[in-house]
């Protein structure tokens, strides 16, 4: 696909590193060459944050009132958060959230109407918004509500590592009650099928890990493993995906055996994100599959404790950015590909539905 893209940001909690991991990312001017940045937030913000950043004193924005007035060559910004919000670096606010919500909300709006390409988003403190009657986990599923998708996967990536999560953002207390065999065998099966759309990946190998230390031990630690775990497993190969174990967490991420498969599947957000984020915490990335757009976001939180002081590295953030660039062309690609069979199997094969 040769075509420029328009990438959308959201800033995030104005009080926590969402600006300056922004801000540090987009000062290489080669990032234009690339994609077109539309920033959804506040000039005042910017302004304010680039002030405590250092080498960015250059740094400026093209403000614009609608993503059709882009300029391909500059760093825009859409000026949809109002300027009465106060700044606090470091503090969860009120304030901070509005700001977070109202920014995603627009750009949201935005990529409904294919005004931008792709969305990465900043993080917000999801504490401070359901205070103030957020009605949804995170930005997984207010994005899965949004685009009225009920099956979605939440896949962190990066160069050497995928890991996606049967169980997101739910307490620990209430994972065993919502794991079945139909639900492992679906998120098995989006993992798969996201792999070869948005990865180009023809044959995935997925790794699938049990729920219990040692993969239950053959029952004496748990008997998950033999009641949903492999029964799941059994299914998803019958339909023709090559998935693989259980495996015990610590011994498969110990012995880097995560390298011979395309992706992972763990049973639950810490299962999966904790040795993701030690193997690859500032090169990684977080991206919602099964959306009918590309979100991607950086796979760290506002970090209210660093907020303002320019110790945020911009690494996680950048490999977002670039993420949501290849992977939505990578999307391209495959259904251009897949139209292309269908041509020549079927006459006026175009016209047929593809899905996402």
């Amino acid at each position: 696909m040769g075509q420029k893209l328009t990438v959308g940001i959201t800033q995030g909690d104005t009080n926590g590193i969402g600006y300056e991991v922004i801000i540090k990312s987009l000062l290489d001017n080669r990032i234009t060459d690339i994609f077109t940045p539309i920033i959804y937030g506040s000039s005042k913000f910017v302004s304010y944050y680039k002030k405590l950043i250092e080498g960015a004193d250059s740094f400026s924005v093209n403000v614009i009132n609608s993503a059709s007035e882009a300029h391909s060559k500059r760093i825009n910004l859409i000026q949809c958060v109002p300027d009465i919000y106060a700044v606090e670096p470091g503090r969860r606010s009120p304030d901070g959230a509005k700001a977070a919500l109202t920014a995603l909300q627009a750009a949201v709006q935005d990529i409904k109407v294919s005004k931008i390409h792709a969305l990465v988003t900043a993080p917000f403190n999801k504490q401070t918004l359901h205070e103030g009657g957020f009605a949804f986990p995170g930005h997984t599923e207010f994005l899965a509500n949004s685009f009225n998708v009920s099956r979605y996967i939440m896949l962190l990536c990066s160069d050497v590592l995928r890991v996606g999560v049967v169980t997101g953002h739910i307490p620990i207390s209430e994972i065993k009650a919502q794991l079945n065999k139909e639900l492992i065998v679906q998120k098995i099966k989006q993992l798969n099928d996201s792999l070869q759309l948005d990865f180009q990946i023809a044959k995935p190998k997925i790794a699938v890990l049990g729920l219990n230390p040692h993969a239950g031990d053959g029952g004496v630690l748990g008997d998950e493993e033999q009641q949903v775990v492999i029964p799941a497993i059994t299914e998803a190969t019958k339909q023709g995906i090559f998935a693989f174990g259980p495996y015990p967490s610590d011994g498969f991420f110990g012995t880097m055996a995560f390298g011979a498969f395309d992706a992972v599947l763990a049973m639950y957000h810490d299962q999966g994100l904790v040795p993701f984020k030690t193997i690859a915490f500032h090169s990684g990335y977080n991206f919602t599959a099964g959306l009918p757009i590309i979100r991607t976001s950086p796979d760290h939180g506002t970090a209210y404790d660093i907020a303002g002081k320019d110790k945020a590295s911009p690494e996680s953030m950048k490999a977002a950015l670039y993420a949501a660039n290849d992977l939505f062309k990578s999307r391209v690609q495959y259904k251009d590909l897949k139209r292309n069979v269908l041509k020549e199997i079927v006459p006026g094969g175009a016209q047929i539905g593809l899905g996402n």
